[in-house]
């Protein structure tokens, strides 16, 4: 049996994947000929752990200090650093970053929305990704010595706005 693949076959399977040229080598997408225009993304993921923990967090006696405003510090620092860790991601101008914690009780859990804007070529989805990961691993770090079973769930792009594509919600 012939292993090789043909042109017609990498395209098929490339079909919507842009990171991919008809060859099937991975390259970072032209945005070159794209119309600059607002984007904006909001994502969000939570970590669930121990009420014992969640009460820490809340009292702001943690050893290491206010976990949810070094979070929040280290989720903006994600997203402006995201083309650093994401091999094909534009380096982008952000122009805003905000970055929110819901403490849930009933849950036990912590929930982190970020969102991300800027005026640009390309979409700031994965910005809002990466912030999102890197608030809620710095919580996890700053609060293993008590609870190392904390669990980082549900880490989703909510919406995105902007682009040729247009606006798309989670609820689209």
């Amino acid at each position: 049996m012939d292993s090789k693949k043909t042109d017609d076959d990498v395209i098929e399977l490339n079909q919507g994947l842009t990171h991919f040229d008809a060859s099937g080598q991975a390259h970072m997408v032209d945005v070159g000929a794209k119309a600059e225009t607002h984007r904006i993304a909001v994502a969000s993921g939570s970590i669930r752990m121990k009420p014992e923990t969640l009460a820490i967090i809340q009292s702001g006696s943690a050893k290491k200090g206010d976990v949810l405003g070094v979070a929040r510090i280290a989720a903006i620092m994600g997203a402006k650093r995201t083309s650093d860790l994401i091999p094909l991601c534009h380096p982008l101008a952000l122009t805003k970053v905000a970055v929110e914690f819901e403490v849930d009780v009933e849950t036990s859990s912590v929930t982190c929305t970020a969102q991300v804007e800027n005026y640009g070529k390309t979409g700031v989805e994965m910005e809002a990704l990466t912030a999102v990961q890197v608030g809620l691993l710095t919580i996890y770090d700053m609060c293993k010595a008590v609870d190392r079973g904390m669990r980082i769930n549900d880490i989703r792009v909510m919406e995105k706005q902007g682009g040729k594509s247009g606006n798309w919600g989670k609820a689209s």
